[in-house]
């Protein structure tokens, strides 16, 4: 465990001599942002547990190219399981087409004790368009071919195959504080399509600290016998904008 721990430290500490960079009055080209968050979570369906959770997500833009990577991590007790956890790592690279289309290329690791898969690796390229860019709302698409390799947990039996990734992400200021924030994930593959939805409403304190509620929901069509196919995640937690 100390190890997982260990990586998503190391990962934030690279990061940090970039986000360290600031713009000069001469030099006004973008730089890294993002948002990092902490909390409590209460998980039903798998496991019924209360749980640490940690999110870290950064992006960079600019007319050519735009960049994102991002890491989460779960740790706690869970049905009498010390040290339970659930660890992912992303990262995804886009080269702008036009003011709305990118082509992009992307990664994903995650490592689960609660789910039927002990860890996945995707990868994808594809085709991504902003339907709707305003000052207040955001709606970007993204849908391509990749390849999923796959463990089942607890035994030496491996699930590979080619998948269709998509992705959906929607955000949207309801007032000068308040925003609505909604993102799905869909990697389908013949053995097993894999759907996440993230939804949450953040409530600004500050200028860099919010409250942020949220609701994660995590369906797998092909499952082990004994696990159910859909999980949900319920957060609240303090995130720092950067």
């Amino acid at each position: 465990m100390h190890k997982h721990l260990l990586t998503l430290g190391l990962l934030v500490a690279l990061s940090l001599p970039a986000l360290a960079e600031e713009p000069t009055a001469v030099d006004a080209a973008p730089v890294w942002s993002g948002t990092g968050e902490l909390g409590l979570a209460v998980s039903k369906g798998n496991t019924d547990s209360e749980t640490l959770v940690g999110k870290l997500a950064m992006g960079f833009e600019d007319a050519t190219w735009r960049h994102a990577l991002g890491a989460s991590f779960l740790y706690g007790r869970s049905d009498d399981v010390e040290n339970a956890y659930r660890y992912e790592f992303f990262a995804d690279s886009g080269y702008n087409i036009n003011d709305r289309s990118y082509l992009f290329g992307s990664i994903r690791n995650e490592r689960d004790h609660f789910a039927s898969n002990e860890y996945q690796w995707t990868a994808a390229l594809g085709y991504g368009y902003e339907a709707i860019e305003s000052d207040t709302t955001r709606l970007v698409f993204e849908i391509g071919p990749g390849y999923r390799w796959a463990k089942l947990q607890g035994v030496r039996v491996h699930n590979n195959e080619t998948i269709v990734r998509g992705t959906m992400d929607f955000s949207h200021r309801l007032t000068e504080t308040t925003s609505l924030h909604d993102a799905m994930l869909v990697e389908a593959g013949s053995d097993n399509t894999f759907i996440r939805n993230d939804i949450g409403l953040k409530v600004k304190m500050t200028e860099a600290l919010a409250l942020k509620a949220g609701l994660e929901t995590r369906h797998n069509t092909d499952v082990l016998p004994g696990t159910k196919k859909t999980d949900t995640l319920t957060t609240v937690n303090v995130a720092y904008d950067f």
